[in-house]
């Protein structure tokens, strides 16, 4: 551990009633890459606060080259080149590229007037150390989500960064972008820099990481190399629980069919969608992005226009120009993008629940705050979220537990069919678990689902059958004893499964 350019030891952080880390090490290596492993709720947000000085720890050390060290502030973290890059770096699109990698630490002239000369000469000095090839003084609406991304890592390393903390990175990006950052991480490996890398992706770890360190309820439970472990061993130490339990999938009865989709067409998006779903069944729905896997699910809740084609439910031809009119004939859709979407972060979480459903809960003209607690509780509860009280705002909670809350809102509706497009992005493993065990709840009461998702063990796992889209067309179907990952993958991007 002598040669760690960053140590925290025995480090502990308390808030009224949660100790949120407890006596916890970890230690970061010149030109290597630590991946921080841990479910949600284990404290890694805490732990990167408290490197960047958000925070001041309660107990502990935290130690710099060699030297005990104390932030009372984030300037002091940042002037030691300690930085972070979140998963959703605030950056400014009507803002050249330029200004946003230098925004609040403007170059200055000696007339103390801003330098735009060496700011645009020193962006494309950063741009390119990290082989991104873009012009600073493009604006940055004009830019993809993978460039924006990159803007505000060469924002992080405006300045002389020693350390650079990487949360979530790759969470909204495409798979070339993904890969555009594994050689951003390699380049700032070969140039020195101690890197904490923080992700749910086992992937990712095991391509990008030399180390490994693992939280488990806010306290340390181990570190190592990652030659010397596997995604096994990693699981039960996070979760206390085998990997062979993150899709407890149920042997369910597959009923009679229950909604038949024909022809669904949009002139953009997808053409001659047709598929069934019966009633306990797990339909798994893969493709890559721009494949028009949430656009149809989207059509079929009523939130695109211009859609043709029918869709039956028990037998008979439902129309759906709404998400109300979806509610009403038993569909319901839990967005990918959960926060935007699919919760209103500033709401209590009965508040969040109980809003499909507002006609029901009022009372001469006035929402009953009884029965929408009720409510909250009883498929709250239902799920295992976890929360103080149910009057808690949902920005406070961990992903796993809003997307949950989400989960909850719809299932309060009794619904029939429940679509879950990416229903475990971003969450931890033992979050995973608990929602794809309650999907097996779902079809075992008699519920059907359709699941959207890009993680092809999630897909293989839990789902009884599989359709497969590419480029807007479902361009096969395969039942869950004949899918393997090369079929899958083969039609996802344009190939052929030969049986």
């Amino acid at each position: 551990m002598n040669n760690a350019i960053f140590s925290l030891k025995k480090v502990s952080k308390v808030f009224p009633g949660v100790k949120a880390l407890d006596g916890v090490d970890l230690h970061l290596y010149p030109g290597q890459v630590t991946a921080l492993v841990g479910e949600n709720g284990a404290g890694k947000s805490t732990l990167v606060k408290t490197m960047t000085g958000i925070y001041q720890p309660d107990g502990g050390e935290i130690i710099f080259n060699g030297k005990p060290v104390q932030f009372h502030s984030p300037h002091d973290s940042h002037a030691l080149g300690i930085t972070a890059i979140h998963q959703e770096t605030v950056l400014f699109d009507d803002l050249t590229v330029a200004e946003n990698i230098f925004l609040g630490n403007y170059p200055l002239t000696k007339r103390f007037s801003i330098d735009w000369a060496a700011m645009e000469t020193r962006s494309q000095e950063i741009l390119s150390s990290i082989n991104a090839h873009m012009d600073p003084n493009q604006i940055l609406r004009e830019l993809s989500i993978g460039q924006k991304h990159m803007v505000g890592i060469a924002r992080a390393l405006s300045v002389d960064a020693k350390v650079v903390i990487l949360d979530e990175p790759t969470a909204a990006l495409s798979h070339h972008e993904i890969h555009e950052l594994y050689e951003l991480v390699n380049t700032l490996k070969s140039q020195g820099k101690a890197i904490l890398f923080i992700t749910h992706k086992f992937d990712e770890i095991f391509t990008l990481a030399d180390r490994y360190t693992v939280f488990r309820d806010g306290s340390f439970v181990g570190e190592g190399f990652i030659k010397d472990t596997n995604e096994s061993q990693l699981v039960e130490m996070m979760v206390a629980r085998s990997i062979e339990a993150t899709y407890p999938k149920k042997d369910v009865a597959i009923g009679e069919t229950l909604l038949e989709v024909s022809n669904l067409c949009h002139t953009t998006e997808f053409a001659n969608i047709s598929f069934s779903l019966k009633k306990g069944e797990i339909l798994g729905v893969y493709g890559l992005v721009g494949s028009g896997r949430t656009e149809v699910m989207q059509a079929l809740f009523g939130t695109t226009d211009h859609v043709t084609g029918s869709v039956k439910m028990n037998g008979k031809e439902v129309i759906i120009h709404s998400p109300k009119e979806a509610i009403d004939n038993g569909i319901v859709y839990v967005p990918e993008e959960r926060q935007k979407q699919g919760i209103v972060l500033e709401l209590p979480i009965y508040q969040n629940v109980s809003l499909p459903q507002m006609e029901r809960l009022a009372k001469h003209g006035q929402i009953d705050q009884e029965s929408e607690m009720a409510l909250a509780r009883q498929y709250c509860e239902r799920l295992q979220v976890k929360a103080s009280c149910w009057d808690e705002k949902v920005m406070n909670l961990s992903g796993g537990n809003q997307q949950k809350v989400v989960i909850a809102k719809w299932l309060a509706t009794n619904p029939k069919v429940i679509i879950l497009d990416e229903p475990t992005k971003g969450i931890d493993i033992g979050s995973k678990a608990a929602v794809h065990e309650f999907m097996s709840e779902l079809v075992d009461s008699g519920l059907s689902v359709i699941m959207v998702s890009s993680e092809l063990p999630e897909i293989l796992g839990m789902s009884d059958r599989i359709l497969v889209m590419n480029e807007g067309l479902i361009v096969g179907e395969l039942s869950r004893a004949d899918a393997t990952p090369e079929k899958v993958v083969s039609l996802a991007t344009g190939g052929s499964v030969t049986c």
